[in-house]
């Protein structure tokens, strides 16, 4: 583990950058950047398109270390190149933006309420490059919808067992299990699956870290606990589609929890945008996250 890059991610202030779109999303993505459907032909090159996206943003000089201490890369981002360096090196180096991964790949279809991750059958050899690629930690993501407490213990226990195989490849896992910010029992998921988390850190070695990445709650500081536990990196937040205004507001009222946000980040910024606009653009949104997070 990368001491240096465990010391800013604990310790600075500032959020986490998610720039992690993957094939179900980028679509959307690029939709929402100007991109449309009819602008490429396969998956090769809207693949391309994002990363094209992507690079743009991480070269301006809005993307700023002082505000955003770590950034979440897609797998095909991590190994495509910005400037001839594999992108997190060029995070690492050039920005000193700690890089992670995303490494689930997708949602199994819903049982109860909630969405597991798909088996990852390629977790270890994807967890081998990831250390050659100096990635510091990985993210994965699952979802609950309803309540059913059952199935939120399978998510919760799910994320923390693939979790221990990441901790074992001397990385750090964010574990993900989303609350979908429309359900009705939305607080009531959040409340039960807070304790289901607190058991599972409690079973972890002193020296088995986790950050925990969560929509944000509907009871102002519900994860206290979280934020203090000893196994506990840092605890950041999801937008889960909240505008940036909304998720600015809801992060603004829970103590310690910085802002890891997607969407939120990038919804105002277009490919034809001067770079003095999109700049601007950006600068303004990383702002405002910056000063939520805090």
């Amino acid at each position: 583990m990368n001491q240096a890059h465990l010391d800013k991610i604990k310790n600075n202030k500032g959020f986490i950058a998610a720039l992690d779109q993957s094939g179900g999303s980028t679509p959307r993505a690029l939709a929402a950047y100007g991109v449309t459907e009819d602008k490429y032909d396969n998956e090769d090159d809207m693949f391309k398109l994002v990363h094209e996206m992507r690079t743009r943003i991480i070269t301006s000089p809005s993307f700023n270390p002082d505000q955003i201490i770590g950034a979440i890369l897609f797998e095909q981002t991590m190994d495509s190149k910005i400037d001839g360096m594999y992108t997190a090196d060029y995070l690492a180096h050039e920005k000193q933006v700690v890089p992670f991964l995303k490494v689930d790949k997708g949602l199994a279809d819903e049982v109860n309420g909630s969405q597991l991750m798909k088996p990852m059958p390629e977790l270890d050899e994807l967890l081998k490059r990831a250390n050659e690629r100096n990635i510091f930690g990985t993210k994965m993501r699952s979802v609950i919808k309803g309540y059913n407490e059952e199935a939120i213990k399978e998510v919760v226990k799910q994320q923390f067992d693939i979790g221990k195989q990441i901790i074992k490849a001397n990385l750090v896992p964010i574990i993900e299990p989303e609350v979908d910010i429309h359900s009705e029992e939305k607080a009531q998921i959040e409340s039960f699956m807070k304790d289901e988390i607190l058991s599972e850190l409690n079973k972890l070695e002193s020296d088995e870290l986790v950050m925990l990445k969560l929509t944000i709650p509907t009871e102002p500081n519900l994860y206290k606990e979280l934020v203090e536990h000893p196994n506990v990196i840092r605890v950041v937040a999801l937008s889960g589609g909240y505008t940036t205004e909304d998720a600015n507001n809801k992060l603004k009222q829970n103590d310690g929890v910085i802002a890891s946000f997607s969407r939120a980040l990038t919804q105002d910024l277009r490919v034809d945008q001067s770079d003095e606009t999109f700049n601007q653009t950006l600068a303004e949104a990383v702002k405002s996250i910056y000063e939520a997070s805090l």
